[in-house]
């Protein structure tokens, strides 16, 4: 199969425009929308009956752009929402449900295309092993999606499990990088999976969202947050976004990925997880912290006092936007060879 002619078009699109401005423009590199027409009916109740906020309640594509002009953050990669696509017993339906909420992915990157970077979703669980494939192909083939992602945590299923294998090559044999939740709130997403991962497939980008954090208490994640941290130095395909994740431990991974080199810290991303995490709020403590860690001299961590002037504008700009400008790129670039 080859990507589609409208596919093809709008994903060169995208690669180039990136390509021009991306080291110098600000995105979230983790961020979920939803449409508001197809909410399941008894969160669109509670969204009637009440203005306050909870957990995951939903943000449509024009929502999340208002967050974003509010936090000085230019764009965004954007995939669906899981806690509004609601499965039943039946793999086929499943099916049909995730696929819509991909096509709303795809429909508001085609409104935003500067400013919404779309990124697919598959579940070997709910629509079983053939069914995952299958939509894999329609993502990269059909929306022109360079990233697809899998969530080992929401539907329960090993990280390095055969079916992830499976789902995986066909993601290889598309050209496309793929992206997991990779979180310490589950059992299902160990640093040692998601290095079996990498290892086998050398040559496909690997994308951690969280770097070992997601929904775990603080001290529950601790070991996977510094398993994590030594993976990603060992493993050149993993990259890695700052989600969901203990500030305290972004601030050490920064430093130590920043000491590793330049291949090393272009391979970290910032983001805030929407609407699980506010834009505004990471972006401004993004910020923050990267004005501290350029005042190396009066920092607290040794490793900056011998190293003042570790940090610099070029570096920073790769974390808030720049890192994941070259990954949408790379990825692309990839999905268009393999026609």
């Amino acid at each position: 199969m080859a990507i589609s002619s409208n596919a093809r078009t709008a994903l060169r699109e995208r690669v180039e425009y990136l390509r021009r401005h991306g080291a110098g423009i600000v995105l979230d590199a983790d961020t979920h929308i939803t449409d508001p027409g197809t909410l399941p009916e008894a969160m669109a109740r509670r969204i009637a009956e009440s203005p306050d906020y909870f957990h995951g309640r939903p943000l449509s594509a024009e929502q999340l752009l208002q967050y974003l002009d509010h936090a000085g953050v230019d764009g965004a990669l954007v995939w669906q929402n899981p806690a509004c696509t609601e499965y039943t017993d039946s793999e086929s339906t499943n099916y049909e449900r995730l696929l819509a909420a991909n096509r709303y992915i795809h429909e508001a990157a085609a409104r935003y295309p500067t400013r919404l970077f779309p990124a697919g979703w598959t579940d070997p669980r709910a629509l079983g092993i053939s069914g995952a494939c299958d939509l894999v192909d329609q993502l990269v083939e059909e929306l022109g999606f360079p990233i697809v992602k899998m969530n080992p945590a929401q539907n329960r299923f090993p990280i390095d499990s055969d079916k992830v294998f499976t789902v995986l090559e066909r993601i290889q044999a598309r050209g496309a990088a793929v992206a997991f939740h990779f979180g310490a709130d589950t059992e299902f997403t160990p640093a040692v999976g998601l290095e079996r991962l990498a290892l086998a497939f050398p040559d496909t980008i690997v994308i951690a969202v969280h770097m070992g954090g997601g929904g775990a208490a603080y001290l529950d994640a601790e070991d996977l947050y510094n398993e994590s941290r030594a993976l990603g130095l060992r493993a050149p395909n993993i990259h890695y976004i700052f989600s969901a994740k203990r500030d305290t431990h972004i601030e050490s991974d920064l430093i130590t990925y920043q000491l590793a080199g330049p291949e090393a810290a272009r391979r970290l991303m910032c983001a805030s997880d929407a609407p699980y995490g506010l834009p505004t709020w990471n972006f401004g403590g993004f910020r923050t912290l990267f004005a501290s860690l350029q005042d190396g001299a009066n920092h607290p961590d040794p490793r900056l006092q011998a190293q003042p002037d570790l940090f610099d504008e070029t570096g920073i700009a790769g974390y808030l936007g720049g890192n994941l400008a070259r990954v949408i790129v790379d990825a692309g670039d990839c999905v268009l060879e393999h026609e």
